[in-house]
């Protein structure tokens, strides 16, 4: 793993092994790259069995820094309830030995290029967007999906770190595929239910 993300966020999950870190603390570390660390580790346990409770305090902390990215802002917020969470000691070594697992796949394609493209403010911008728009896919209660939303804002994180403006504009065509994928599958869940309640009338 030889990425800027992965040496970041390895490191700091070994951190968090090591003694309880709080979300403002790592913001804290990190500087401005903390908007897509952060992200990262918030969204990083959607791709594994998580603690009940879990998902509202990660999902609306992904939620509110996509949404801070689409403003504009460079540095990170987040309320207190959100920055003071700690992740258990348990999860953490989780995440860290199946980090590899997590990310891999996306390392292998991402270097930089098209970094005029990357670096633009816009681009920055809507990057922010699409990252809040699949976090609140990410939250519906469709059951098994949550690792489809989850890789593509992975992938941002990795292309925006790297600098990889391609890997961007592909993560860009992913998001309006599972868009519409959601918006297909909520239609098809309306549906039975309906079916379902006049079948019991």
């Amino acid at each position: 793993m030889h990425l800027r993300f992965s040496r970041d966020i390895e490191k700091l999950l070994q951190q968090l092994a090591e003694k309880p870190l709080t979300v403002s603390d790592i913001i804290a570390e990190t500087s401005e790259r903390g908007f897509s660390l952060v992200i990262g580790l918030l969204v990083l346990p959607f791709l594994f069995p998580m603690p009940p409770g879990f998902t509202a305090v990660l999902g609306a902390g992904s939620l509110l820094l996509g949404l801070q990215m689409a403003l504009g802002r460079r540095t990170p917020w987040l309320p207190k309830k959100i920055s003071r969470f700690r992740f258990p000691h348990k999860f953490v070594l989780l995440l860290l030995n199946n980090l590899k697992r997590g990310t891999g796949w996306i390392e292998k394609i991402a270097k930089p290029r098209w970094k005029k493209l990357a670096q633009h403010p816009y681009t920055w911008r809507f990057t922010g967007l699409c990252i809040a728009w699949l976090t609140i896919l990410l939250m519906l209660p469709i059951p098994f999906t949550n690792p489809i939303p989850t890789l593509v804002i992975l992938l941002f994180v990795i292309a925006t770190m790297e600098s990889d403006g391609l890997l961007i504009c592909f993560s860009y065509i992913l998001t309006g595929l599972i868009s519409l994928l959601f918006i297909l599958a909520s239609d098809f869940i309306v549906r039975i239910v309906n079916h379902l309640v006049y079948l019991m009338q």
